[in-house]
């Protein structure tokens, strides 16, 4: 039998859970749009790449790793101001939305690279051997030899973000993270902060196996 205090909260449960991916949905987008093509120049700025630029590698790394250095709870306040001019608000999935998508973009940006490195250096050769342009080795070369390590990367930053959107409702983000707050913290309601739990946990499940599955069928090694 369900708990009366579950049954009473169910409304709210459902409108958490979709503040939820909408946060996320927003992030990851963010992160695939800005940080994929990010993670791809860095990649070819780095020494030894094609388009190697020390002095503009330096600082775009340098950039990167700054931003991935601030602890999310730190950086969801210190970008308030940007928060509000963004979105018109600093609370709700929205303004929640703004820091999650700063924090996943230079995130991913590195994943990306990571991956990208990964790719046999002679492949690249010798798709520079037979006259390729670098948009043509990016997109039919980079990104087809390195696209099973890239769904895992995002798998990695779905799962990761996924707490950082719970994080940003103890400061009135909304989602599962707030439900959790108001009612299991708060309240004290335990049989509600575990059944947010294993919403977390259930939905961590369930992108790893997504992710998982779909790294595996695009892997062609």
């Amino acid at each position: 039998m369900i708990p009366d205090s579950i049954v009473a909260i169910l409304p709210e449960l459902h409108v958490a859970v979709a503040q939820t991916f909408l946060m996320l949905g927003i992030g990851l987008s963010a992160a695939v749009v800005i940080g994929g093509p990010l993670g791809i120049w860095l990649f070819l700025l780095s020494p030894g790449q094609s388009l190697a630029n020390r002095p503009v590698f330096t600082v775009v790394n340098w950039l990167v790793n700054t931003v991935r250095s601030f602890p999310f709870i730190i950086l969801l306040v210190a970008l308030v101001p940007l928060t509000r001019m963004i979105a018109g608000t600093s609370i709700g999935p929205l303004a929640a939305a703004v820091p999650l998508s700063f924090a996943a973009i230079p995130y991913f940006a590195r994943l990306v690279e990571q991956c990208l490195r990964d790719v046999p250096r002679g492949v690249i050769e010798a798709a520079h051997a037979v006259g390729a342009s670098e948009w043509q080795i990016v997109r039919r070369v980079l990104l087809v030899e390195a696209r099973s390590g890239l769904v895992l990367a995002l798998t990695v930053l779905a799962i990761s973000f996924l707490s950082y959107s719970a994080i940003a409702g103890v400061v009135g983000g909304g989602g599962i993270g707030d439900l959790a707050i108001r009612y299991g913290y708060y309240r004290f309601q335990t049989d509600v902060m575990v059944l947010t739990v294993a919403i977390l946990v259930g939905l961590v499940q369930l992108i790893q196996f997504a992710g998982a599955t779909i790294a595996r069928r695009l892997d062609k090694r």
